[in-house]
This record gives C-alpha cells, structure tokens and sequence, in this order.
C-alpha cells in the first residue's frame, strides 16, 4: 500500500540556504524528533551527502534505512529500498525562490509499507513527518541565521 503526503510552506531564506540546512546530514537528528541517528557513507563530487545511514523512529517503531539522495539546485530526492517496516521510499524537497530572501518549500513523500498499517495511524505518522519536514526545517533554516 503507497502512501503519499505532501506540504508547501515559506521559508524566510534563499533556496541555498535552505539546501545546506538538508545537506548536514549529521545535524538532522537535532532538529528532527524522527530521526534517531544519521551518518554519511560517501559523498557526490561537490560534497553533498550521496549514501546516508539513518535510523528512524515514528509511533514507536524503529526503522533502519539507507538512504541515496541526489541534489539540485533547487531540489533535493533520496530513495531507499526495501527495510524492515518498508518496502520503499521516495522524499524530495523542490524550493521555489519567491522574491530576494523567500523560498517557497514543497515536500512530498511516497512510501510503500510492509504491512497493513490502520489508517487511523497512517494518518497520525503523516502529520508527525510533514511537521517535521516543513516546520521543523524552516526552524531550523531560521536558527542558523538566515534573512
């Protein structure tokens, strides 16, 4: 069973800003109350995480992922294979800069569960990922000091 979630908020920070905050990848678990650990396996050229080791834990259950992103330079993907609680997953960001200091954000997220989940639950867990995806990062975006 897919699911699919998305959300669009405004960010108060250039499209570059907002990229670096998703590129340090070993902060994501200070900001994301999802994300119980992260680690780079390698790197693109330019330095940009490309493999990513994560740990996550939704509704009391734990999942262990890597992760393959690929970057833009207004958008960000990463995929992952099947897991334990999965059988895949697709994220990405798209930024669209709205004037000189202002990203428009979409996040949108695709994932195939490993088993029937109620939807009661499905939707609890969307939200807690959406929160985390959109508002937790423009936090974060806004306490690293941009505009």
């Amino acid at each position: 069973m897919a699911v699919r979630a998305s959300r669009e908020v405004v960010v108060a920070a250039p499209p570059e800003a907002i990229l670096d905050v998703l590129a340090d990848i070993e902060a994501v678990p200070t900001w994301s109350a999802l994300h119980k650990s992260a680690e780079i396996l390698d790197r693109h050229p330019d330095g940009r995480p490309h493999h990513v080791k994560a740990t996550l834990k939704i509704m009391g259950i734990t999942d262990k992922e890597i992760l393959e992103y690929h970057w833009g330079d207004r958008w960000m993907v990463w995929d992952s294979s099947q897991t334990f609680q999965q059988r895949g997953l697709h994220g990405e960001y798209n930024l669209t800069p709205e004037g000189e200091d202002t990203t428009r954000v979409r996040f949108d997220i695709i994932l195939e569960l490993g088993a029937p989940v109620p939807h009661f639950l499905v939707k609890r867990a969307k939200k807690m990922v959406l929160d985390v995806a959109t508002e937790a990062l423009r936090d974060r975006v806004m306490a690293n000091g941009s505009p």
